[in-house]
């Protein structure tokens, strides 16, 4: 079972679920790859990073499917790209508060809202950004 398979605005428990696995996978790749490129000097150091970077984009996760999912039920537009927008903008805010820097969750509440919006859009439109390989 996908996100995409759940339909918008119901079952916002397994929606933020989802979301929150996918983020959080996503924070361990990339402490990964942080580790690998900025080599700490001990190894409580880079179980510190590693938990620091994975619970924040697990709770970003989080933010978005809880926020995304209560967005299109409150407002009774479940297919509405701006619960997408608002959901995206709400996981930057607190990414900006989490930084404890007002222009970061500035940026980031504009940049992962749109990125969202535009996700949800180019799935309502059959969007393609590759396809598979001509033989």
């Amino acid at each position: 079972m996908g996100y995409w398979d759940v339909p918008e605005g119901s079952d916002c428990v397994q929606k933020t679920w989802f979301t929150t696995k996918l983020a959080t996978a996503l924070g361990l790749v990339g402490s990964a790859y942080h580790i690998v490129a900025f080599p700490p000097d001990s190894a409580m150091e880079a179980l510190q990073r590693a938990t620091n970077a994975t619970v924040t984009l697990a709770t970003m996760g989080a933010i978005f499917g809880l926020t995304t999912c209560l967005t299109a039920q409150a407002r009774e537009a479940p297919d509405d790209p701006i619960n997408y927008f608002v959901g995206g903008c709400a996981s930057g805010i607190f990414l900006g508060a989490r930084t404890h820097n007002a222009a970061t969750g500035t940026s980031a509440c504009l940049g992962l809202g749109t990125l969202a919006f535009f996700t949800k859009v180019g799935k309502m439109e059959g969007w393609k950004f590759s396809s598979p390989p001509k033989l």
